[in-house]
């Protein structure tokens, strides 16, 4: 059997078993069974990659089944490796295998744990047959199985009205981009007749500006129209601004689900596909300019909301919304490998802080609230190391002169210089926000660190740690820890954070080359501009290190305000006074579609429930017959006198009825 074959398969039927083995099997087989699954699937993808980073791989499609014929539409299921699914290949499998193993100490106390490890592991299933799709109904039917698990992995704790409203916000806002992505799939089929991705991205550079199609009464640009739907669906999966709502409030699953889910898996799927489909992009030079202002809106957005959020883990998916509009800015100005690249970085050390974080939380008697932390890297030191090197790569702090760094100084950076290189005004636009994202990205980031880590122990202030100790503030006087000992996670939670940790800090300078300077690495998976990413690197020198610079003004910020005067952010806050609220309220975009959106569809829900389904539908429906049935009844009990005379007239008056019919008739 191939081994792509048992890489994509082998989660599928992990899952089978530990669902509906459940209790039946107990939680240690479920466990073994599924994370055993993907430890498998990580093996055999490693080669894979490394095979076309050597360049002694080449790209294949193993057929899996006869799927559809039906008059024009015609296509299997089978499954493409190329180096853009390898890539894809290595994220998915390694943090999902090391999330496995994480929710071994994680969920150690949950009585539902062969349920979440099938769903986890149902969940890396669809994201690998989206990646690996040869066609565009494949694709589509692993982006809904991603939709499909990851609601039943944010709504895993389904008792918590939070967690359901959550999940189900999730479930809606998605399937508002996957309308946009039917659509852009239809009218791909019906211009090119074929729904096989290599069929339409090489008959996709003919298009550009060749013809026109009629969308909503107005004649537009084929190729244009065909790329903003598939974007849309892009933008609800991957969270850009507008359809990102859902993603602070999916925080409610438990945390591997937001490391698996935010880090490398689920809201990537949007860079992957907006990648893959790079050639289409490149024949609409309009969708690409909005691609880059999304991005560079969302990455704006995500990092001022970033700032002022107490929740650790909103913090982290903040910054993951953030750290994905770079990605799209960058396919925007047409340097995909930057965007894979910063892909491939950015789910070593995002799943790392966000595992990391739940490591914290573990510590903490379940607090979230970084108001409540303080003082914790003496208390849990492996994981502040951890996180140290998640925080160091996701600000970027790295030489230019030295070519050294961590994962983020080479991807991020190369993001900044290659959307300047670009030459372009929306390229420009995207460069100075990326610089700015860049400082506050650098200030929540380490904000998150010194509240967390540095600073006096502030455990007494929560109520979750009361809870555990007993002990009210009065009763503590001026022990600030209220008597509470932070303990550090046991080992099946730590190895995964040493081994993303490792990623963190190499994996940005030990494929640099490869995802930034070589075509023959790519070999055709992307629509690969050589001549930007020659001027990406002929790029001033100020332009290279604006984004250290920003980091340490972001960093010495945070610093001031969090160790030398904490005082600070709280006079800032007041001085801003409506744009501090404005911004911590999330620029009120749940506010504005509360009323735009909801309100209107409960008040129309009620207008067809009372006047339609209650007034019309249920009053001359089954509410009518039953009323017509009830008085017939009443009637008809009046003739039941009980008295033989009685039924003798009624007899006899039938007999004379039946008689005239007959002499009349």
């Amino acid at each position: 059997m191939n081994f792509i074959t048992v890489i994509v398969f082998a989660p599928l039927l992990a899952a089978i078993v530990a669902g509906l083995g459940n209790r039946a099997i107990g939680n240690v087989p479920a466990k073994a069974i599924t994370t055993g699954a993907l430890f498998l699937s990580c093996l055999l993808s490693w080669p894979i990659f490394i095979g076309f980073l050597m360049g002694s791989e080449t790209a294949s499609v193993v057929p899996v089944l006869d799927w559809v014929r039906s008059g024009a539409m015609e296509f299997d299921w089978a499954l493409r490796v190329d180096t853009l699914t390898a890539v894809m290949l290595v994220v998915i499998t390694t943090v999902s295998a090391l999330v496995h193993l994480y929710s071994w100490g994680y969920m150690a106390e949950d009585p539902d744990q062969p349920r979440f490890f099938a769903y986890l592991s149902l969940f890396t299933f669809a994201m690998l047959m989206l990646v690996t799709a040869d066609n565009l109904v494949q694709m589509f039917f692993g982006w809904e199985g991603v939709g499909l698990a990851s609601y039943l992995l944010i709504g895993f704790w389904f008792k918590k009205p939070s967690a359901n409203a959550a999940a189900i916000k999730a479930f809606v806002v998605n399937r508002v981009g996957d309308l946009g992505f039917m659509l852009g799939i239809f009218g791909t089929f019906l211009v090119f007749q074929t729904t096989s991705i290599p069929e339409i991205l090489a008959a996709a550079p003919a298009m550009q500006g060749a013809s026109h199609i009629t969308f909503l009464g107005m004649r537009l640009d084929t190729m244009t129209i065909l790329c903003l739907l598939l974007f849309v669906g892009a933008m609800g999966k991957s969270a850009q601004l507008g359809l990102h709502t859902w993603l602070p409030d999916a925080m409610e699953g438990p945390t591997p689900v937001s490391a698996l889910i935010h880090a490398a898996t689920m809201v990537t799927a949007g860079v992957f596909m907006v990648c893959r489909l790079s050639p289409m992009f490149e024949a609409a030079p309009a969708a690409l300019a909005f691609v880059t202002f999304i991005g560079a809106a969302t990455c704006l957005f995500a990092a001022t909301v970033g700032t002022t959020q107490w929740d650790i883990k909103r913090v982290i998916a903040y910054s993951t919304c953030s750290q994905l509009g770079y990605m799209f800015f960058a396919a925007g100005v047409g340097a995909y490998g930057a965007a894979m690249f910063h892909l491939f970085t950015h789910a070593f050390f995002k799943a790392l802080l966000f595992l990391g974080a739940g490591s914290v939380i573990h510590a903490m008697h379940h607090e979230q609230d970084m108001r409540y932390y303080g003082g914790l890297r003496k208390e849990i030191p492996l994981t502040f190391w951890a996180m140290m090197a998640g925080t160091l790569a996701i600000t970027g702090v790295g030489v230019y002169h030295l070519g050294l760094g961590f994962a983020g100084f080479f991807s991020k950076d190369a993001i900044i210089e290659v959307a300047f290189a670009s030459g372009t005004e929306m390229g420009m636009f995207a460069f100075w926000v990326g610089v700015f994202a860049a400082l506050l990205t650098s200030f929540y980031s380490w904000r998150l660190m010194f509240l967390t880590f540095w600073g006096k122990p502030r455990w007494i202030e929560s109520e979750h740690i009361q809870h555990s100790v007993h002990k009210t503030p009065e009763q503590a006087g001026e022990d600030t820890t209220g008597g509470y000992h932070p303990h550090e996670s046991p080992l099946n939670m730590l190895v995964p954070l040493g081994v993303l940790s490792i990623g963190a800090i190499a994996a940005g300078y030990v494929f640099k080359t490869a995802f930034l300077d070589s075509a023959e690495f790519w070999a055709g998976s992307i629509a690969y501009n050589e001549h930007l990413m020659h001027a990406m690197h002929e790029v001033p020198y100020w332009v290279k290190y604006s984004a250290l610079v920003v980091m340490l003004l972001g960093l010495l910020t945070a610093w001031y305000g969090y160790i030398r005067n904490t005082s600070f952010p709280k006079q800032v806050a007041e001085q801003l006074g409506p744009i501090y609220s404005f911004v911590s309220r999330k620029w009120m975009f749940d506010e504005l579609y509360h009323y735009v959106f909801v309100k209107p569809a409960f008040w129309l829900g009620r207008i067809f429930w009372q006047k339609g389904d209650v007034g019309i539908i249920d009053r001359f429906g089954p509410d009518g017959a039953a009323w017509v049935v009830d008085k017939g009844a009443v009637l008809a009990k009046k003739v039941q006198s009980g008295y033989l005379y009685s039924y003798a007239l009624v007899m006899l008056l039938g007999l004379v009825a039946a008689i005239s019919w007959v002499i009349f008739a």
